[in-house]
């Protein structure tokens, strides 16, 4: 069966690459594309643009909203493409958890499937969960993540997720000296249960991620990097796939690749 594709945020540099690769697939059909700024009707000779997601999923009735735009709207366009019985595959990161909780919700009444993945990077999915595994021995934790400084949300969503997975195997605790003093504020970056985190925002940069983990007399160092966005894309194919076969929502790939 041929999965048809919508995809949200196509003039972005994620959103160019997931059209090329949607396009060189054959198991899937891209059927239209969502840009509130479009410049033109169509993209090449028959993929129709839309500024209304009510209207694209009406007349071109996709299967799967890939969805690669912002976090101003991006939780408005999960809940209308579930309504409608789209399946959301997001990649954009910054949700509450009253959001979560909300799509979560409206997955469970519509009982079809959604994806947000805060990294669509196999080998960045795959560094999260050894930084999961190792944090159970060496519980002494910094994560550090480095964006392109265009990148508007800090923590990156995958220096989140990745606290998120290290917490549901590390006990809280305050890390360092018990009277450490930021002598200016910020110094130690974010404060995750005792975990620190760093955020990095530099051109020239695209997304890396190292977790460094401490020990007497050692030190491990997990480093994931992503060069360009075509590293995104298998991680995309991935999870429209499996979408298909879901009715939950899937927060995060390392659930459906390991």
């Amino acid at each position: 069966m041929v999965i048809k594709v919508a995809i949200a945020g196509p003039r972005g540099r994620m959103g160019k690459e997931a059209v090329a690769a949607i396009i060189r697939n054959e198991e899937f059909l891209l059927v239209s594309l969502l840009d509130n700024k479009k410049k033109e009707e169509h993209l090449g000779d028959n993929i129709p643009i839309f500024t209304s997601l009510e209207e694209l999923i009406e007349q071109t009735e996709p299967d799967v909203l890939v969805d690669l735009t912002v976090p101003s709207s991006v939780f408005q366009h999960a809940m209308t493409a579930l309504e409608y019985g789209v399946r959301p595959v997001i990649g954009t990161t910054g949700f509450t958890d009253l959001q979560l909780d909300e799509i979560r919700h409206k997955v469970e009444v519509k009982q079809i499937g959604c994806i947000i993945a805060p990294n669509f990077s196999i080998g960045a999915v795959l560094m999260m969960k050894f930084a999961q595994t190792a944090a159970k021995y060496l519980p002494d934790v910094e994560i550090i993540e480095m964006h392109h400084d265009q990148k508007v949300d800090a923590p990156s969503g995958t220096a989140i997720k990745t606290a998120q997975m290290i917490q549901e195997v590390r006990p809280s605790f305050e890390q360092g000296h018990p009277n450490e003093e930021e002598i200016i504020e910020g110094a130690r970056g974010a404060n995750v249960e005792g975990m620190h985190i760093h955020s990095v925002r530099l051109p020239g940069l695209v997304a890396h991620q190292q977790v460094m983990l401490g020990g007497d007399g050692q030190l491990l160092t997990l480093r994931h990097d992503s060069f360009n966005r075509a590293s995104f894309m298998s991680g995309i194919i991935l999870s429209i796939h499996e979408i298909m076969k879901r009715d939950t929502l899937i927060y995060g790939l390392e659930d459906i690749i390991l």
